[in-house]
């Protein structure tokens, strides 16, 4: 692992340890109010929350229209045969950062093993059963949470000046979760950190082949576009 990965990689561990220990001690709390919301919130987020399913993102219209766009934007001074190539590497990119968030935060998961908001009142905020292989104790880290995460941070790295756009909508999705009662708020600070994690060691990888990015000076990969051509 190189540096630049390397110290990335500390400071979202050490963001995640963070997060998670402030808000544990508030995970009840804030759970059962998030749940307390006006009905037409709650309904709101009931809509948008399943926008942050692995398969979805994998498979979903919306991604396509998306991809063309960066396509576009990443490949403007290709030849078609340059903008094939770059669409399939904005595809590997993608199926390999969201494929390595799914198979990372169920194996979290499975080990963790925390109950679900829904049996809060039964077991409480802090219940851990794991390799319970079932579905109401897999609370920790949020999957949805991580799924954004993936999907927004890749979006974040090919298209860094749309940063803060693509960050608050995976922080929306991710909020969503708990106001419709799936998780608490320290699931989805996991979720969501894994995610970009995911993201942002993914680019790093694909900027040693120089595949849609390159190495700036500091040793940071930054899509192609953005870098003088060599």
């Amino acid at each position: 692992m190189n540096r630049p990965l390397a110290t990335s990689s500390l400071w979202i561990l050490a963001a995640t340890a963070v997060l998670v220990a402030a808000l544990v001690p508030l995970d009840p709390l804030l759970s059962q109010r998030a749940q307390g919301l006006p009905g037409g919130v709650v309904a709101f987020n009931e809509h948008i929350t399943d926008f942050g399913t692995f398969a979805w993102m994998i498979y979903g219209s919306g991604f396509l229209v998306i991809l063309a766009y960066i396509v576009h934007r990443v490949s403007r001074n290709e030849t078609m045969a340059g903008r094939a190539r770059t669409a399939r590497r904005l595809s590997l990119y993608f199926f390999l950062t969201i494929g390595a968030a799914s198979a990372l935060v169920h194996l979290v998961k499975l080990i963790v093993g925390r109950a679900r908001p829904e049996l809060f009142s039964e077991l409480g905020a802090y219940s851990l059963t794991p390799f319970a292989y079932n579905d109401l104790y897999s609370s920790f880290p949020s999957g949805h949470s991580a799924a954004v995460g993936s999907f927004f941070g890749a979006f974040s790295m090919l298209a860094p000046r749309l940063r803060p756009l693509f960050l608050l909508g995976a922080l929306t999705i991710g909020v969503s979760r708990v106001i419709v009662g799936a998780h608490y708020p320290s699931d989805v600070a996991a979720g969501l950190l894994l995610g970009l994690w995911t993201a942002v060691a993914t680019a790093f990888f694909f900027a040693r082949k120089q595949w849609l990015f390159r190495f700036d000076a500091r040793g940071w990969p930054l899509p192609k576009s953005m870098l003088p051509a060599k």
